[in-house]
């Protein structure tokens, strides 16, 4: 059968990536049309819009960009009218998708939602039109099950994704090679977040003389994007998520990333900071008192937030000095480890692909099926 997939994040195209190969395991005739952008590739998929013209952040710049967005819209809606797939898969990206979900029910396409968008934080009444055209709803949060389920949407957890992902790869390694203790800076996963967070991680860092900071970079922005940031440090690129499994602690944008360190123990400050436009916004419509998964997740502050002007060098060299101190680091990792209960059970990408599988091959909706 022919996937339809449409991504707008990095953390979406890795999960897209194993979802393509879990189907590839279970339909031999798959093919796969992707808005994504390596891993997807990598995978099997063909691609037709890639990442960097796909993500971004912030209200502000969603207006700002918002003539670019409604020309990939009527690319979209003119392309899943050519080819005709048998399927549509959305990952998370929800302003969007849920557009595309909207065409593709009116064309009699079957809709599935990997990743739910958190409305249950912001814009609930979106939860109306998930209901009126998703077929099916992969949820990555254990509370989720129950809030969508309770809304009338059919809709399944299977685990968290990155617990498949990341596997029994976070099991602490020493390498010899490493020399001083590494810090880890992930600064995100958009080129707007990384220019406003990698320099105040960056300025925090000529505090701590006996540590290596590292900054964790993504493959789809240039690496000279990133060589121009730390010109005046001394601190090294690296585009592979393996060096996490080495750091002693890390230094984070809000996101999918707290929880892959949370899954490899590595104690964590969470950074966020937005355009000053869309953070007055956000104050006014988020209805959630943390940001970071791992708090949402725990329902308690134990990874501290620096948020917009709390996000500043003072207040993250207070924050690394706190866990440098082995008690706290302790005190994290045993809350880590009693989050990770709630994140299981594994194979998430195989039970999504036969979920998927399954009602495709169960129905005649599609006249191509």
């Amino acid at each position: 059968m022919h996937y339809y997939i449409i991504s707008g994040e990095p953390s979406g195209d890795l999960y897209g990536s194993k979802l393509i190969k879990s189907l590839q395991n279970i339909d031999a005739n798959a093919r796969f049309t992707c808005w994504g952008g390596s891993h997807m590739k990598n995978a099997g998929g063909d691609i037709v819009i890639s990442l960097e013209s796909l993500s971004y952040m912030g209200f502000y710049e969603v207006v700002k960009n918002s003539f670019l967005i409604l020309k990939n819209l009527m690319f979209a809606k003119k392309h899943i009218k050519k080819i005709n797939p048998h399927a549509i898969i959305l990952i998370d990206y929800p302003g969007f998708n849920l557009k595309i979900a909207e065409y593709a029910n009116k064309m009699n396409i079957p809709v599935f939602w990997f990743i739910a968008p958190q409305v249950w934080a912001w814009r609930k009444s979106r939860v109306k039109q998930m209901k009126k055209y998703i077929d099916k709803l992969f949820v990555a949060l254990p509370f989720e099950l129950d809030y969508f389920k309770k809304e009338g949407i059919d809709t399944f957890y299977f685990g968290h994704p990155m617990i498949d992902i990341i596997g029994n790869m976070s099991q602490k390694t020493n390498n010899p090679l490493l020399g001083k203790p590494v810090i880890a800076l992930l600064p995100g996963s958009r080129i707007q977040e990384v220019r406003k967070l990698l320099p105040v991680m960056l300025k925090s860092s000529v505090s701590f003389n006996d540590y290596r900071f590292v900054v964790v970079c993504v493959d789809h922005i240039k690496r000279s994007f990133y060589e121009d940031l730390i010109q005046n440090y001394n601190i090294e690129l690296v585009f592979n998520q393996n060096i996490l499994k080495t750091a002693k602690l890390a230094i984070v944008s809000s996101g999918t990333a707290t929880l892959e360190l949370a899954i490899y123990n590595v104690p964590q400050v969470v950074c966020y900071k937005l355009n000053i436009l869309s953070y007055l916004i956000a104050k006014f419509v988020v209805r959630i008192k943390h940001i970071s998964l791992v708090n949402i997740l725990a329902k308690q502050p134990f990874v501290d937030e620096l948020i917009q002007d709390q996000c500043n060098v003072k207040n993250l060299e207070m924050a690394i000095s706190k866990l440098l101190d082995s008690n706290n680091r302790k005190k994290m990792i045993l809350n880590y480890q009693h989050l990770m209960k709630k994140l299981g059970p594994s194979d998430c990408f195989l039970k999504t692909a036969n979920t998927i599988f399954n009602h495709l091959d169960g129905i005649k909706k599609h006249p191509n099926i």
